[in-house]
C-alpha cells in the first residue's frame, strides 16, 4: 500500500509541476513567443476543465445510482458543440467584438451597459458556483480520506474538513499568482490556461489506464465484461425520458452559462477559428472520459466491500489490488479534475465581483468620480485576488455547513440549475432585438428565487429550516407552495421539479416584461450590434462630440490601461486623425474606441460609467437610428457610404487648414528667423569690427594699457566663437537634412550617454538647482548608435529643460525602457508648465522659437537639430502631450539597421 505522507508529496509535487508549466507559458507569452500557446489543442483541452471531479469520480457513483442517465451530463454538451455550434460561434464574435469579460459583463452590456444587471448576474453565478467548488473539495478531500484508510502504517484518517480548507487555500494562492497578473482581456491568462491543458491529458490518461485495468485485469475482457454487465444492478435501472431530456438540456446550456466555461470557452479564446477543431475534438475527448464509466461501476460493485463509496470506485479499485502506480495516477487525475476547475471558476467569479460589485461601489464612494487621483488598476487587482479568496472561503463554508454527505452529482445539478438561469436572458439577448433590461431583470431575478426556493436551500436540510414537516406540508401550512410540489404539481422527480418551475418561470416573465416595456436607446443600439454581430464589426456609437477633453480622458486612460499602453492609444488614433504630435479629437468613435479597450479590463458597464463621469451623455445619430430600425440593406450601404465621404472630406478639409495655418506660422517663423539671423551675425561681427579698430588706433598710437588690451581682446575672441557655433549650427544642420552626414557606429551603453549628457549639460547650464531623477539600473543597454550625436541630442534637451522649466524646483525624470520589437524609448518629462498646444506642432521647424529671441539666447535650431540626428540614427523624437510639463520622447533602435 502507499503511504499517506508519500501520496502529500506526490501531491505537493504535482502542484509545484503545475506552478512551473504556467510561469514557463506566462514568460513566453510576455516575450511574444505565443506559438502553440494560441493553438486550437491547447484551446479545446481547456475546454475539459467541463470534466470536473464530479465526471471524473461522480460519474461512476451517478451509474451506480442511477444507470445510464450518467450519459447525460455527456451527451448535452457533446451536443451543443456539433448542433448547436452557430450559438457559440456568435457569442465568441460577440466576445472578442466587444471585449466581454465573463457571463454577467455580456449580459449587463447587451441590455444597456446595465450595473443591476451585472450585479445580478454575478451574484447568481457566484452562489450557484459555490455548490459546484464545494463538490470539488470534497471529492479531494475524500480522496485523501481514501488512502488515509488504507495507509499501511496506520496513519489517522485525514479530517475532511481540514483537508478541505488546505486544499482551498492552496488553490487561492495559486490562481491569485497567476491569474491576476494583467487586467486586459485580450491579454489572456496563457499560464492558467496551459497548466489546465497539461490537467486535461493527466485526467484523460488516468481514467482511461483505470478502464483497461478493470477490463482486462480484473475481467477476462469485453465478453466477460459484458456478462458481467448484464447481470449487475447497474443495468437494471429503468429510463425516464422526461428527466433525462430535462438533464441533457441542462448539461448542455451548463457549456454556456457556467461561468469557467463562458471563460475558457469565450474570454480566453484567441482565434474564431479553434470552434472548429474543438466542434469534433472536445466530444471525442468526452466519449473517452465516458467509455469506462459503466465497467468501473460494475466491477466496483462486484468486488469491493458492501457500503463502498461508489463515488470512489476509480481510486478504491487500484487500492484495493495493490496497484500503487495506477491509484497514485488516479489519484492525480482526480486532483486535476477538481483544481483545474476551480482555478478557472475563481477566475471569473473574481472578475465578474471586481467589475460588477466592487467598481460601481469604488467609483460612486469617491467624491472626484473617474478623476479621481491615483491607479485604478490596484483597486481592480486587489479587488480581483481578495474575491478569489472569497470565493474559495464560500465554497469551503457551503462544504462545512452542508456537511459534504450529498452525492456528488446531486451537488452538480444544484449548480448546473442555478447557473442556467441566465439562459434566457443571454440567448434572448443575442437572437431577439425586443428584448429589454425590464424583462431580463425581472426573469433572472425570479429563476433565481424559484432555484434558491425548490433545489437551493433544501440541500442544507434542518440546518436552512428544511425539515420534514416543512417539505410535507409547505411554509404556514400553504401546501401549494411546497419546494418540491409548487402549485400542487406531484409525484415529479425534484430535479426535474427544480429545472422546470424555475427556467419556464423565469423565461415568462422574461418574454412578458421585453414586451410591455420599451428599451433605451442605448440598449437598442447595443441590441441591434449583438443581434447583428456578424454585419456589425463595432459596438453601437452612443457617445455625443465635444464633451470631454482628451486630456482627461489621457489621464483616466493611463490609470486603467497603464501609461504606455494609454499613450500608445491616443498617439496611433491622433495619427489616424491626420493629428500627429498633438492629442485627438474626441469624436465619438475614438470615444467608443477607448470605452472598448477599458472594457477588456474593468467590463464594459464600468467603463461606460467611468467615461461617462467625463464624457457626459448619449445621442443617437440617424445613421443609428437606422441601423436599429434595421431598413433597407440598400438604405444601410448608401448611408454607409455617405457618412464614409463624409468623413473623410472632413478629415480632408482639417488636414488642408492645418496644413495652411502650418505654412503661415512656417512663413512667419522663418521672417523672424532671418530677421535673427541677420541679428546674430551683425551683432559679433559689429563687435569685432568695433575692438579690432580700436586695438588698431592703440597701436599706433601706444597709449593703451594691458589690462584693457587683454579685455578688448577677450571680446573679440568670445563674439568669433559665438559667430563660429552660429555658423556650424546653420552648416549641421544642413548637412543632417541632405543625408551627407558620417556617423561614427559604436556600440555603447546607454546609461554611460546618458551620464555624458548630464554631466556636460551641467558644466554649462552651472547647475541652475534641477533635479534629475532617473532608474540608472534601467538605463544599463547595450545599444549600437553614435555615441556623439545621441549625446548632442540630450544635451540640447536637458539644455531646454534648464531654459524654459518654470518650475520653482525644476524636476527632470528621465524614463528608459525597452519595447518587444527590440527597439529603445527614452522620455524626458520636466515638471514645468509644458509647451502650450498651439506650438506643439511647430517646435521641431528650424525656423520655430519657444520664447521670445532675448530669453532664448540662441537661434532657434536645437530641436531641429535633434530631429534631424534621430532620424539619421534611425529613431524618431516627439512631443508627449497630457503629461503635465514638456516631454520629450526618443525612439531608437537598439542595433543598428543592415542595408
Amino acid at each position: 500500500m502507499l503511504r499517506f505522507n508519500i501520496l502529500v508529496l506526490v501531491c505537493i509535487s504535482y502542484a509545484t509541476l503545475l506552478f512551473v508549466v504556467a510561469f514557463w507559458a506566462e514568460k513566453r507569452a510576455e516575450a511574444g513567443r505565443l506559438g502553440w500557446l494560441r493553438s486550437p489543442l491547447i484551446y479545446t483541452l481547456s475546454l475539459s476543465i467541463y470534466c470536473t471531479a464530479w465526471t471524473f469520480y461522480g460519474a461512476v457513483g451517478y451509474a451506480v445510482r442511477s444507470g445510464l442517465e450518467f450519459v447525460t451530463i455527456y451527451l448535452g454538451p457533446s451536443l451543443m458543440m456539433i448542433g448547436w455550434w452557430w450559438i457559440l460561434r456568435k457569442l465568441v464574435r460577440i466576445g472578442r467584438t466587444h471585449r466581454i469579460t465573463s457571463v454577467a459583463d455580456l449580459i449587463s452590456s447587451r441590455y444597456g451597459k446595465s450595473t443591476t444587471l451585472g450585479v445580478l448576474v454575478t451574484l447568481l453565478a457566484v452562489i450557484g458556483t459555490t455548490p459546484y467548488i464545494a463538490l470539488q473539495l470534497q471529492s479531494v478531500a475524500l480522496s485523501f480520506a481514501v488512502f488515509g484508510v488504507n495507509d499501511p502504517s496506520g496513519a489517522v484518517l485525514p479530517d475532511l474538513d481540514k483537508t478541505a480548507l488546505w486544499v482551498a487555500a492552496g488553490l487561492a494562492l495559486f490562481t491569485s499568482l497567476f491569474g491576476t497578473r494583467n487586467l486586459d482581456a485580450n491579454e489572456r491568462h496563457h499560464g492558467v490556461v496551459t497548466a489546465i491543458a497539461l490537467e486535461a491529458v493527466v485526467k484523460f490518461i488516468a481514467l482511461i489506464a483505470v478502464g483497461l485495468f478493470v477490463v482486462w485485469g480484473l475481467s477476462d475482457g469485453l465478453g466477460d465484461l459484458m456478462m458481467r454487465i448484464d447481470a449487475s444492478p447497474v443495468a437494471q435501472h429503468p429510463i425516464h425520458g422526461t428527466r433525462w431530456i430535462a438533464l441533457t438540456m441542462l448539461s448542455a446550456v451548463a457549456l454556456i452559462t457556467l461561468p469557467r466555461m463562458f471563460q475558457v470557452l469565450v474570454v480566453e479564446n484567441s482565434d474564431e477559428s479553434h470552434l472548429f477543431t474543438a466542434g469534433w475534438a472536445f466530444p471525442l475527448y468526452l466519449f473517452g472520459m465516458s467509455l469506462f464509466v459503466i465497467p468501473i461501476a460494475v466491477v466496483g460493485l462486484e468486488v469491493l466491500p458492501a457500503g463502498s463509496n461508489p463515488d470512489m470506485f476509480v481510486l478504491t479499485l487500484p487500492l484495493h489490488f495493490d496497484q500503487r502506480v495506477l491509484a497514485t495516477l488516479s489519484f492525480l487525475g482526480g486532483f486535476s479534475s477538481a483544481t483545474s476547475m476551480v482555478i478557472v471558476a475563481s477566475i471569473a467569479l473574481s472578475t465578474m465581483v471586481s467589475n460588477h460589485i466592487v467598481m460601481p461601489i469604488w467609483l460612486s464612494s469617491r467624491s472626484g468620480g473617474a478623476m479621481v487621483s491615483g491607479d485604478v488598476r490596484g483597486v481592480v487587482l486587489s479587488a480581483r485576488r481578495l474575491s478569489i479568496f472569497g470565493v474559495l472561503a464560500l465554497g469551503y463554508l457551503y462544504f462545512h455547513f452542508s456537511g459534504g454527505s450529498e452525492a456528488l452529482a446531486s451537488i452538480g445539478m444544484i449548480s448546473f440549475t442555478g447557473v442556467a438561469q441566465v439562459l434566457p436572458a443571454m440567448v434572448g439577448g443575442i437572437f431577439w432585438r425586443g428584448a429589454t433590461r425590464v424583462g431580463a431583470i425581472g426573469g433572472v431575478i425570479t429563476g433565481f428565487v424559484v432555484w434558491a426556493y425548490t433545489m437551493f436551500l433544501p440541500s442544507f436540510g434542518p440546518a436552512a429550516g428544511y425539515t420534514a414537516e416543512f417539505l410535507a406540508q409547505g411554509p404556514f401550512g400553504l401546501t401549494l407552495l411546497r419546494p418540491q410540489a409548487l402549485f400542487g404539481v406531484e409525484g415529479v422527480d425534484p430535479v426535474v421539479h427544480a429545472i422546470s418551475w424555475s427556467m419556464a418561470l423565469n423565461t415568462v416573465v422574461f418574454l412578458v416584461g421585453s414586451l410591455l416595456s420599451f428599451p433605451r436607446p442605448v440598449e437598442r443600439l447595443q441590441g441591434a450590434e449583438f443581434v447583428n454581430v456578424f454585419e456589425h464589426s463595432g459596438s453601437a456609437r452612443s457617445w455625443s462630440h465635444g464633451f470631454a477633453e482628451a486630456e482627461d480622458l489621457l489621464v483616466m486612460a493611463q490609470r486603467i490601461l497603464g501609461p504606455v499602453e494609454a499613450q500608445n492609444l491616443f498617439q496611433s488614433e491622433a495619427e489616424r486623425q491626420g493629428k500627429e504630435g498633438y492629442l485627438p479629437d474626441t469624436t465619438p468613435a475614438f470615444i467608443e474606441r477607448l470605452e472598448r479597450e477599458m472594457a477588456g479590463s474593468v467590463g464594459a458597464a464600468t467603463a461606460h460609467a467611468m467615461l461617462g463621469q467625463i464624457a457626459g451623455g448619449v445621442f443617437v445619430s440617424v445613421e443609428d437610428l437606422m441601423a436599429v430600425a434595421d431598413e433597407t440593406a440598400q438604405m444601410m450601404e448608401h448611408s454607409s457610404q455617405l457618412e464614409q465621404k463624409s468623413v473623410e472630406l472632413a478629415r480632408t478639409a482639417r488636414q488642408l487648414r492645418e496644413a495652411n495655418e502650418k505654412l503661415t506660422a512656417l512663413s512667419i517663423q522663418k521672417d523672424a528667423f532671418l530677421s535673427q539671423i541677420s541679428h546674430e551675425l551683425r551683432t559679433p561681427m559689429t563687435s569685432i569690427r568695433a575692438f579690432s579698430e580700436i586695438l588698431r588706433e592703440a597701436g599706433q598710437t601706444g597709449d593703451m594699457d594691458a589690462e584693457s588690451l587683454e579685455r578688448f581682446s577677450s571680446i573679440i575672441h568670445d563674439e568669433a566663437q559665438r559667430l563660429t557655433r552660429l555658423l556650424d549650427d546653420l552648416l549641421d544642420l544642413s548637412v543632417l537634412e541632405n543625408g551627407q552626414v558620417s556617423l561614427n557606429w559604436a556600440r555603447a551603453n546607454l546609461h554611460d550617454v546618458i551620464d555624458r549628457a548630464l554631466n556636460a549639460s551641467s558644466e554649462a547650464g552651472g547647475g541652475n538647482g534641477l533635479v534629475v531623477r532617473r532608474n540608472e539600473l534601467s538605463e544599463h543597454i547595450a545599444i549600437e548608435t553614435d555615441p556623439d550625436r545621441l549625446a548632442q541630442v540630450f544635451i540640447n534637451i536637458i539644455a531646454n529643460v534648464r531654459k524654459y522649466c518654470d518650475a520653482e524646483t525644476p524636476v527632470l525624470q528621465i524614463h528608459v525602457r525597452r519595447t518587444p520589437d527590440d527597439r529603445i524609448q527614452i522620455d524626458f518629462i520636466d515638471n514645468g508648465s509644458g509647451i502650450a498646444k498651439d506650438k506643439q506642432a511647430m517646435i521641431f521647424e528650424k525656423f520655430s522659437r519657444l520664447t521670445d529671441h532675448a530669453k532664448a539666447g540662441g537661434a532657434g535650431l536645437g530641436l531641429a537639430i535633434c530631429r534631424e540626428i534621430m532620424v539619421n540614427l534611425g529613431g524618431s523624437i516627439s512631443y508627449l502631450p497630457g503629461q503635465g510639463g514638456a516631454a520629450f520622447r526618443l525612439d531608437l533602435p537598439r542595433v543598428r539597421a543592415r542595408d
